[in-house]
């Protein structure tokens, strides 16, 4: 990267970012002060004008409960942009939400976005056109299963080559690094939004009770599990009977949740055996000695390293505080650019009159 005096002088006084952008949740890392904003990707709107009237926290407690004229929603869908104006104004407020960590009137900062590894041109596109028109002096982008590994503190420089695998809420994106660069690399559309969706289905087909998404997060969260536990649990799950229409609550097993999630965990093994099974033999050598990494927050699904160990013969565990993983990689990345540069996700040149001349 050229070195700039001017951005190096702005880059003394700027409250530099590192973003996570999720399909579930935005986190937001400065530097020197570490993870600041850890809040739902969800924006409120007024239907008509379609302007922002609450976002993150308080527009997610706003779902399945705004009245006609109101709508809560997420601007991100399986780890990509797919309302662009909504976008920015969720960036325009977390990075105005951040600049208030400070007291006195600080430069545009300098950006680092994680985007999706599937990410296309276009997606990679309206990332970083959304971050620039958010306040953004300038923006950097890198492939999340990359930022995770780099955020979980994996030697991704090393000649030893190390696995890493981050579950969020849109993508699961499986990564093989060695000596600086990826390997081998995957990105998939089922994450927690499908497992969500998997106990919504289920309840449904069951007991004809049909739940939102909040509900269903929360019985996720409480009982959801990907292998046997020690001592099986129960929930109360609370929605509307589809025969008579009224409101019902029934009791469910976390052996019950386990089966429903079990066709999404099987597609997220198959994918990271398909991986493996891309890797050359020397990294499946040395993942026998490091094990595979699982980061973001659907890594914290109950027994899920158990059930992946088991299926893959290999050591598999959870970093230390799974969900920030992207977020603190993008930070490291501010801290020491020259160090990760060999990370970080360029954009094709645009068309010019000259060049399609």
């Amino acid at each position: 990267m050229a070195f700039s005096p001017l951005n190096w002088f702005w880059g003394l006084f700027s409250l530099d970012i590192g973003i996570d952008l999720g399909t579930a949740n935005t986190i937001i890392f400065i530097r020197g002060k570490g993870i600041v904003i850890n809040e739902p990707s969800w924006v409120a709107i007024e239907k008509r004008t379609r302007d922002p009237i609450a976002i993150g926290a308080q527009a997610k407690a706003m779902v399945g409960r705004t009245p006609a004229n109101v709508v809560a929603l997420r601007p991100l869908r399986d780890g990509v942009i797919s309302e662009y104006d909504i976008t920015q104004a969720l960036l325009e407020y977390f990075i105005g939400k951040a600049h208030q960590q400070s007291i006195v009137p600080l430069p545009k900062p300098r950006v680092v976005v994680g985007i999706p590894s599937g990410a296309t041109e276009v997606e990679k596109r309206a990332v970083f056109d959304a971050a620039k028109a958010a306040g953004a002096r300038e923006v950097m982008l890198i492939h999340e299963p990359s930022a995770a590994a780099i955020g979980a503190g994996l030697p991704v420089n090393d000649v030893q080559g190390i696995m890493i695998v981050d579950i969020g809420g849109g993508t699961t994106e499986v990564a093989a690094i060695a000596m600086g660069g990826v390997v081998v690399s995957r990105s998939l559309r089922v994450a927690g939004d499908e497992l969500d969706q998997d106990i919504i289905n289920y309840v449904r087909n069951k007991y004809n009770l049909f739940i939102g998404e909040r509900m269903a997060e929360k019985v996720k969260i409480a009982i959801g599990s990907a292998y046997p536990l020690k001592e099986e649990l129960t929930i109360e799950v609370r929605g509307r009977n589809l025969v008579t229409g009224l409101p019902e609550a029934i009791e469910v097993s976390s052996v019950e949740i386990r089966e429903a999630l079990s066709s999404s965990i099987n597609v997220i093994i198959k994918t990271l055996k398909d991986a493996l099974d891309e890797s050359p033999p020397e990294i499946l050598a040395d993942l026998l000695d490091t094990g595979i990494c699982l980061a973001g927050g659907s890594a914290q699904l109950k027994n899920l390293s158990e059930r992946l160990s088991a299926e893959l013969r290999v050591r598999v565990w959870v970093a230390e505080d799974p969900m920030t993983c992207v977020a603190r990689g993008c930070g490291m990345i501010l801290q020491n650019t020259d160090e990760f540069s060999n990370f970080l996700v360029g954009l094709e040149r645009e068309p010019t009159a000259r060049t399609i001349a």
